[in-house]
Order: C-alpha cells, then sequence, then structure tokens
C-alpha cells in the first residue's frame, strides 16, 4: 500500500473516532453506549433504582417490587470481580462534561486537518 493511501485510512479512521466520541448535548457519547451494550447485550442485568418516590412507602406492592429490585442487584454487586465492573459499565456516563470533551475533540479535529495538510498530500 503505497504511503498516500496509509495516511488516507488513518485520517479516516481518526475522523471516525472523533464521530464516536462526540457527546451530544442530553446523552451519552456512541462509545460510552457502545460499552453499555456490550456488558449486557440482552439488558438482564439490574440497575439500582432511585429511592422509593414519595408516597409509594405506604404501597406494600411498590415497596416489594423496589427492595426486589435492589436485592437483585446487591446479589449480583456482592459477587464482585467481572459482574460488579458490568453493573457499573451499564450504567457508565461519559467521564467529563461534554462541552470539554467537544472542545478537545475539535481541537483534535484541527491538529488532523493540519497533519493531513502538512503531511499528506502526494510528493509530486
Amino acid at each position: 500500500m503505497p504511503p498516500a493511501n496509509r495516511w488516507w485510512w488513518a485520517y479516516l479512521i481518526f475522523a471516525l473516532a472523533l464521530v464516536v466520541a462526540w457527546p451530544p448535548d442530553a446523552d451519552k457519547s456512541l462509545a460510552v453506549k457502545f460499552v453499555n451494550w456490550v456488558v449486557d447485550p440482552s439488558g438482564e442485568l439490574p440497575v439500582l433504582p432511585d429511592p422509593l418516590a414519595l408516597g409509594l412507602g405506604d404501597d406494600p406492592v411498590a415497596v416489594a417490587a423496589h427492595d426486589e429490585q435492589v436485592q437483585r442487584y446487591d446479589a449480583l454487586y456482592v459477587k464482585g470481580g467481572w459482574t460488579r465492573k458490568r453493573l457499573e459499565l451499564k450504567i457508565a456516563t461519559d467521564p467529563l462534561n461534554p462541552a470539554t470533551v467537544r472542545q478537545v475533540l475539535t481541537a483534535l479535529g484541527v491538529l488532523e486537518v493540519f497533519l493531513f495538510w502538512r503531511f499528506g498530500r502526494a510528493r509530486v
């Protein structure tokens, strides 16, 4: 493969990585969504529920359902190891503020364009 083709592939992969890592305003990036899905593709792992809403403490059915979900989660969490890590990764979010990530990714994109302009031109 000629060097020019290798540069094109490197830039394409880098550009796709920028798209996958770009976080939207009110959601997770594609990379984090992919990690969430990979650790639980069938959706069988439980998620720790929010505390019971005010007024539901008097409803025995709601309390029992909430307690059952907490017990299922705790039983898996106590196992430790990979199971605990899967429970944590299932609800993982982007580690940084989306605005910060966008600024860093934009800077990396500008750097990529500069490198392509500087080194990616075919030698005549």
